[in-house]
């Protein structure tokens, strides 16, 4: 991680032509909000089929050194896998390659054919791993969770008001490489019209927190109010401040929020008491290690996050 006739007529026929009128004004209004659209729903978001995504991105780090990490063929094949689900559902996607440390990285962009409007909601996850693991919390989760919501889209036929964007960014992990240069690679009227950047890094921690990044009071709201619905507290996101790759966007100017689950600051006595799990033990002891596999990641705070993502995706496109 890192919205008039004659006045006097007679009292019958005074009576009668107020009551037309209020009968006309009355129907006017009805049409009125009989035409008014409606914000659909979003649909939950199948946890099963996140844990498969999660396990396909295990296997690949098994089959590829152990790790996803930026320059090595596990990312690489990450990317594949994530594009390959994406064409099939009908995105466009566009592969964007940049240079980091002597290795090429990748971008992966995939564009909803069906939105309107020159406005576009953007989510975003980083899908290398750090060199030492396969990643699966750090950024599997995140990476998985915003492939089923895209996914969703397509087999919803979402037809939103706003453009939608999903992207999966390379070579996080040495300081935000392939976010940054996607931002420095867009034209400033292309960059203007990103409405919001919704980050998700880490989305899955065995240990879990509720964190929503408070950067912007109007996409914050959109998560603690889903949260809220589910009788769980959150607390503004502090500790990946600036360490992830919302901040080449917040950086831009570009609107930011976001979700994270905790990486490897402490869970307090209170947090433990309002969460669950266990206080003075990280959110995620895997962090950067070997053992942030596909045994490393809480199924609850998985779901919970993963539907937040699709509520939000639904509501600020539509």
């Amino acid at each position: 991680m890192f919205t008039a006739k004659k006045v006097r007529r007679g009292a019958l026929a005074a009576g009668t032509s107020a009551a037309l009128a209020v009968g006309i004004l009355s129907a006017a209004v009805g049409a009125q909000a009989t035409d008014a659209p409606t914000v659909k729903a979003a649909p939950d978001i199948d946890v099963a089929a996140v844990q498969a995504d999660l396990a396909e991105f295990q296997k690949i780090a098994d089959a590829n050194g152990g790790n996803r990490a930026h320059g090595e063929p596990g990312h690489k094949a990450s990317v594949e896998y994530i594009k390959g689900k994406l064409d099939d559902a009908g995105f466009k996607t566009s592969l964007q390659e940049f240079e980091s440390g002597g290795a090429k990285g990748y971008n992966l962009v995939a564009d909803w054919p069906k939105g309107g409007g020159d406005k576009v909601v953007m989510a975003g996850s980083h899908v290398d791993s750090v060199h030492d693991g396969p990643g699966i919390n750090d950024n599997g989760s995140g990476s998985a969770g915003i492939l089923e919501v895209a996914l969703a889209v397509a087999k919803a036929d979402l037809k939103p008001s706003k453009q939608l964007r999903f992207a999966w960014w390379g070579d996080e992990e040495d300081g935000m490489v392939g976010s940054q240069h996607y931002v420095d690679s867009l034209e400033s009227g292309d960059l203007s019209k990103i409405d919001a950047y919704l980050n998700f890094d880490m989305i899955g921690s065995p240990n879990p927190g509720y964190f929503v990044y408070d950067d912007d009071p109007e996409l914050e709201k959109v998560f603690t109010e889903y949260y809220k619905g589910k009788d769980l507290k959150t607390e503004p996101e502090t500790e990946g401040d600036g360490r992830s790759d919302h901040a080449s966007f917040k950086d831009k100017g570009v609107k930011v929020g976001g979700i994270f689950s905790g990486a490897d600051y402490k869970k307090t006595e209170e947090q433990a008491s309002g969460w669950g799990g266990k206080a003075g033990e990280p959110f995620d002891a895997c962090y950067h290690q070997a053992c942030d596999d596909k045994s490393n990641i809480d199924e609850k705070a998985l779901d919970i996050n993963t539907d937040a993502i699709a509520n939000a995706i639904w509501k600020l496109s539509s």
